[in-house]
């Protein structure tokens, strides 16, 4: 559904992916995982538009994403979720779903709330309460909820359970699976806690100094032999 080809991109004058090609498939949860500073962020920026892109290419269904704007990106059906600032944190849960929603009709946007409190119940239970008081989970599947309200078609999560206590951090990565399976949707999610990413994922991506060193089913990476070596860039 999404592939890059050749791409070499950064901040301004500082590289960090280097002809990196990947193909991220319909449907699945496709994970990316490596060392801190190996360009897993970058990737997941590189693909909204949010860094400088020297070379290559991005498409989307064969559309051509390198060029084109985030808030272009976004309308087109990709939908980025970092991991911090990612809510109003002053805003009530529904003010943050209507700020979110604010370029929908008012009938459509009501009925995408209603959709979106079935699949998180933490909606209804703190409608009025402003989103400073959830705890960092609760948190995190509001602004999950935030990103699906416009029904993308990809959706990308950066370190999505970063800071989160470990029972919580599985809670948000089950609701990841749940989005896959209930929406069929496209997932791409990077994610530091690489053993527990793989175990719910589809197809794995290591990235090891900007570089793509493997892809393929995560069930192959995950008991990869030299899977630790692999992981730090060991090639030897």
């Amino acid at each position: 559904m999404i592939k890059v080809s050749d791409l070499n991109a950064g901040y301004r004058k500082l590289q960090v992916l280097f002809d990196v090609s990947a193909s991220f498939d319909r449907e699945k949860i496709n994970v990316i995982i490596g060392p801190n500073g190996s360009g897993k962020s970058t990737l997941l920026r590189s693909i909204f538009g949010l860094t400088t892109i020297y070379s290559g290419s991005i498409t989307l269904d064969g559309m051509e994403l390198v060029g084109r704007t985030p808030h272009e990106i976004a309308r087109i059906g990709v939908a980025y979720l970092p991991q911090t600032e990612n809510i109003f944190e002053n805003l009530t849960v529904e003010e943050n779903l209507r700020m979110a929603g604010y370029v929908l009709k008012r009938d459509e946007l009501e009925e995408r709330v209603e959709e979106m409190a079935e699949l998180f119940p933490v909606i209804k239970r703190y409608w009025k309460r402003r989103a400073r008081l959830l705890s960092g989970g609760e948190r995190q599947m509001i602004a999950m909820a935030m990103a699906l309200l416009r029904k993308p078609k990809v959706m990308l999560f950066d370190e999505p359970t970063g800071g989160l206590a470990p029972k919580i951090a599985s809670e948000v990565l089950s609701k990841i699976v749940e989005l896959r399976d209930a929406l069929r949707m496209t997932i791409i999610l990077v994610e530091q806690n690489a053993r527990k990413a793989l175990e719910i994922g589809d197809k794995a991506y290591l990235l090891v100094g900007g570089r793509l060193v493997f892809e393929g089913e995560c069930r192959e990476l995950l008991n990869h032999p030299k899977f630790s070596s692999l992981y730090l860039g060991i090639t030897s």
